[in-house]
């Protein structure tokens, strides 16, 4: 699991800025969001312009260069932070698997260029390389006679040497090793939204996909329309196959009407997260910004109840809306604040001890955590 992240001078953090997740507070309630005192699930604040979006886009820049999987590049344009006259963004990342912690740090000049990068496993550093001077080395067992340097053509010299090490040596079965291909696999599987009004999303998987036919291929039709009929959406839904290609639709007395056609804009993004639900327990770490855009209060705690059954997925959301700051959904350490380039859980903002009968939301609202 992710464990602590770090950025500098990319987009809008000119200054380091420091997302914590392995510091929680000794809370007895809402426990299952802790897992080997790792926040595992948590709900991001922030005004406008404060970093939220931007703070994904930092967090999934791995996967840029270490996968194959979906990109967004069109989001990574203007990288740097345009006042600052350091020449290139850096990025840590710190990973624990199996109570050994893997290390990641790398610097860039833009989204595909690396300048150097960094790998250490249970303190040992195995994978160093600068890109300036196509120089380094790897010590993993089974990859020691991996060239690393110049002997390559010249597109593979661009690429990550992590992920050259993982895609050609043969690596001998160690704890270290193993520690290794679990990074490699938890980036894999990262997966961040853009939009729950449109099917956009970084990382986990490649290409394009219409939710509804993705539900239908899941068998999932009727534990939706469940779902649906739960938040006060009363749909009768069936599979039509057209042209071989199975779909969502809605039976009516007259008519078949495809699902899409029909559904509200706040009925498909919930469809729409739906479907990614179906796939979350695949995921390693998920981000879904402005997650509740178009949903009312019940219907957002009621996602966030379903995202808390994930035991094995990080799970993180951006939004404004405070009416879910309470230690009935979460708790403190859960909740957290960018501001100013800095990222806080609300327990580590104010000096004195929150409790679960803190009304927290009300704290908020009264600016009790902007110092």
């Amino acid at each position: 699991m992710l464990k602590r992240f770090s950025v500098t001078n990319f987009k809008n953090f000119k200054t380091k800025t420091v997302f914590e997740l392995d510091k929680p507070a000794n809370y007895e309630f809402n426990s299952e969001i802790v897992k080997n005192s790792i926040i595992t699930k948590g709900i991001i604040y922030g005004i406008n312009g404060s970093g939220k979006s931007n703070l994904a886009l930092a967090i999934f820049d791995i996967v840029s260069h270490l996968t194959d999987k979906e990109k967004a590049l069109k989001k990574y344009q203007l990288y740097l932070n345009l006042d600052s006259d350091k020449q290139e963004a850096d990025f840590e990342y710190v990973f624990e698997f199996d109570g050994i912690d893997v290390i990641y740090r790398y610097s860039k000049t833009e989204v595909l260029t690396l300048v150097n990068e960094s790998l250490f496993i249970d303190g040992k550093e195995v994978i160093k390389y600068d890109f300036t001077r196509n120089s380094g080395y790897t010590c993993l067992e089974g990859a020691e006679t991996l060239q690393l340097s110049s002997t390559l053509d010249a597109e593979t010299e661009k690429i990550s040497r992590v992920k050259y090490v993982k895609s050609n040596a043969i690596l001998k079965d160690t704890p270290v090793n193993r520690a290794f291909l679990s990074f490699t696999t938890f980036v894999d599987n990262m997966l961040m939204f853009y939009s729950l009004t449109e099917n956009s999303y970084q990382g986990l998987r490649v290409g394009s996909d219409r939710y509804t036919q993705g539900i239908v291929r899941e068998g999932k039709e009727k534990d939706f329309e469940k779902f649906l009929r739960s938040q006060g959406v009363d749909y009768r839904l069936v599979v039509v196959e057209e042209n071989g290609v199975k779909d969502l639709y809605c039976k009516f007395k007259k008519s078949l009407v495809h699902f899409g056609g029909i559904a509200s804009t706040g009925t498909r993004s919930l469809a729409l997260f739906y479907y990614w639900y179906l796939i979350m327990a695949k995921a390693s770490f998920v981000y879904i910004d402005e997650f509740d855009a178009f949903y009312h209060f019940e219907l957002s705690q009621a996602i966030i109840e379903l995202i808390k059954q994930l035991p094995d997925t990080q799970v993180f959301l951006s939004t404004h809306n405070t009416d879910l700051i309470s230690n009935d959904i979460l708790r403190p350490d859960a909740y957290f604040l960018i501001r100013d380039n800095e990222i806080r859980s609300f327990d580590k903002i104010l000096d004195k001890e929150l409790r679960r009968a803190h009304n927290i939301q009300k704290m908020y609202k009264a600016g009790a955590f902007n110092e």
